[in-house]
């Protein structure tokens, strides 16, 4: 069964981190196999949670593009250094391929194909053998009937002769392999000189007085029921695959490698196969270039976001199978349908605690504390307008199971995150809980915080300005805000790129603002934030 990625977007939140780990548990229950991520950092908030419940915090998820080891190309598919070159030949017709990795003990040592095969066999006349027993038995489709050593090497010799001839003119030794057919004169004087191997053809006898010679001597022997001819022919590809290798210039691939990034290579090197090894060198396979067009796709469940722009690296590549969301309808599409459930209410960990109910599924304690940690969060412990009755409900009856007192966990979240001071790292801080949005064909981003000591950030506010005029330079932002908000006085402070200073204004209908203006009753981004925003943009 394949992994499931259950994720939030790329700035994770309490909410987003919880409502992941919830819904892979629930998932995990009724037979999916789901692995909860984070798209980058959890700030400290989330981390408070995470160790307030003793939940190990989720496994990072670079991103979901495409690799070679989700490619369905031919796992498992190479042969040993020591396969004779009829083996490589059946192997590849069998298979509809035309080359194979050799490998030794699974390391690659290069890749034959069957053009490489027909070039050795067209140059070269095969002389020598330097193989093993079994090899020679595979080639020639043949059967034991003496067997002295596995390796066999030597020069090939067939009785082609009359006997007489062949016995006057033609001196054997044990370096000598003999094709021979039905001629008991040729096999006594072979198996007395003691040569290295007889093939019989034709089905050829051997009489009882020369086996036992031959036993004597320690001749090895087996016989075909090939002709003379077509034994001889096949001895040709009895021979280790090793020896048709001079050079090892073949271009590997590891598994790992992004699928794009593989065309690219295929592209400069306009190769057919390319052996795939991972990061031991190991072989793993083979793949065609036409098997990039049969990939696994990396099947992801989207939480508290539905828009391409928040979501993992590479989700365009990825198969969505569902999307569990409380934000407006992005534009994350789908070549197929999915489950979608979208709910306004202010925490995505509310609709999972409705899936919980649905399915029937007992909520262990430590989800129980997720699901409530991202509600108080989300709703800023109901304070947001975008807290509903279903939130509260929700809330209240998690903390009653919980037997624990909801305001107290919320106030250790909030003090966990609001930490401002002498933070070095402005950036991180615009950054921590960050949304772009396109407004008028204009890009606008807004960071928001959340603090008990609002003196933290003004302290710094001159580094904080001018780090948002920068980005918004740097970044092409038309706007771009730092949302400061302010739990207990129920507003936010408001810091902004000087750009966008005549937006700002227009948007709150506050003349002549100031970085840091306190905007009573503004908590939420989503539902006062933005909306104000595109009213005053597309006015103008």
């Amino acid at each position: 069964m394949e992994n499931i990625y259950v994720f939030g977007h790329r700035a994770p939140d309490t909410d987003s981190v919880c409502s992941a780990i919830a819904l892979a548990h629930l998932k995990n229950s009724i037979g999916q196999k789901c692995i909860p991520a984070v798209l980058s950092n959890i700030n400290e908030e989330t981390k408070y949670v995470l160790n307030y419940f003793k939940v190990k915090e989720p496994r990072y998820l670079n991103d979901v593009r495409a690799q070679i080891k989700d490619v369905n190309y031919n796992k498992n598919f190479y042969l040993d250094y020591h396969a004779s070159i009829y083996d490589a030949y059946r192997k590849m017709v069998d298979n509809g391929v035309s080359a194979i990795p050799v490998v030794k003990s699974k390391k690659l040592i290069g890749i034959v194909s069957l053009k490489d095969l027909a070039k050795d066999l067209i140059r070269h006349k095969i002389e020598k053998i330097d193989t093993s027993y079994h090899n020679i038995m595979s080639s020639i489709e043949g059967t034991s009937l003496l067997k002295f050593d596995d390796e066999i090497k030597g020069h090939i010799t067939a009785a082609t002769y009359r006997s007489t001839t062949f016995i006057g003119n033609v001196p054997l030794t044990s370096n000598d392999i003999l094709i021979v057919g039905d001629r008991h004169s040729v096999i006594e004087y072979a198996v007395n000189s003691k040569v290295k191997l007889i093939i019989l053809t034709d089905s050829s006898v051997i009489k009882d007085e020369h086996l036992e010679i031959a036993k004597k001597n320690k001749v090895n022997i087996m016989k075909t029921d090939l002709t003379t001819l077509a034994t001889i022919k096949r001895i040709n590809l009895c021979n280790y695959i090793i020896t048709l290798m001079t050079s090892n210039d073949s271009v590997t691939i590891e598994e790992n490698l992004y699928v794009s990034d593989f065309l690219n290579i295929a592209n400069k090197f306009k190769h057919s196969h390319y052996p795939i090894i991972n990061k031991e060198n190991d072989c793993l396979g083979m793949l065609k270039i036409s098997d990039i067009n049969d990939v696994n796709k990396k099947k992801v469940i989207l939480v508290d976001h539905n828009e391409a722009s928040q979501s993992v690296e590479g989700i365009e590549e990825a198969n969505i199978i569902e999307i569990i969301d409380h934000h407006k309808i992005g534009n994350v599409s789908t070549k197929t349908p999915i489950n979608f459930r979208n709910l306004a209410v202010g925490s995505t960990c509310t609709i999972i605690y409705i899936l919980y109910v649905e399915y029937g599924i007992k909520i262990p304690n430590r989800i129980k504390g997720l699901l409530l940690s991202g509600i108080l969060s989300d709703t800023l412990l109901f304070k947001s307008p975008t807290s509903t009755d279903l939130d509260i409900y929700t809330a209240k009856t998690l903390a009653e199971e919980l037997e624990l007192d909801y305001t107290e966990l919320a106030m250790g979240m909030f003090k966990a995150s609001s930490n401002y001071k002498n933070v070095e790292n402005k950036k991180s801080v615009l950054y921590e809980d960050f949304k772009t949005f396109n407004i008028c064909d204009e890009k606008v981003g807004v960071g928001q915080i959340s603090t008990l000591n609002i003196n933290d950030i003004k302290d710094d506010s001159d580094e904080y300005i001018d780090l948002l005029n920068k980005e918004a330079k740097i970044n092409e932002y038309k706007v771009l805000i730092l949302l400061v908000t302010d739990i207990i006085n129920e507003g936010s402070y408001i810091f902004f790129n000087d750009l966008a200073r005549d937006i700002i204004e227009d948007s709150f209908a506050v003349k002549d603002i100031k970085q840091g203006h306190f905007l009573r009753g503004y908590l939420s981004r989503k539902k006062q934030f933005i909306p104000s925003i595109i009213d005053a943009m597309e006015k103008n």
